[in-house]
């Protein structure tokens, strides 16, 4: 079992910054972030393996970065110029299990996980 914190949400203009970080407790092969609109599916955002393979949802790329820092149990995602179509749910999921899925555009699939944070709330304004 996986134990999974987000932190780092908050309120922003558009165009600005945000980091993300997820506190992970356990061993974990894949990692990756999602979010969620309420009512909605929630939508794979960035996911990062061992060795560093990482890839994002084609909406945050060149926007986004994910990281892991594995001495530190911790997973990180750099958001910049962010945008209000932003405006989510985040959540850090991970999984012990090796290898990873993404769907044709290359963004995570939430169904690869099984271990999942609370959330943090990521606020995007005009």
């Amino acid at each position: 079992q996986v134990q999974l914190v987000e932190s780092g949400g908050g309120s922003v203009q558009s165009g600005g910054s945000l980091r993300l970080s997820c506190e992970v407790s356990g061993y974990a092969d894949c990692m990756g972030w999602f979010r969620q609109l309420s009512g909605q599916e929630r939508e794979g955002v960035a996911l990062i393996a061992p060795s560093n393979i990482t890839r994002y949802a084609a909406s945050v790329i060149g926007r986004f970065t994910i990281s892991r820092d594995d001495t530190k149990n911790t997973m990180s995602l750099k958001m910049n110029n962010l945008k209000l179509e932003d405006t989510a749910t985040f959540y850090c999921a991970a999984d012990t299990r090796v290898g990873f899925q993404t769907t044709s555009a290359g963004a995570p699939v939430a169904h690869d996980y099984t271990n999942w944070g609370q959330g943090t709330q990521v606020t995007v304004s005009s």
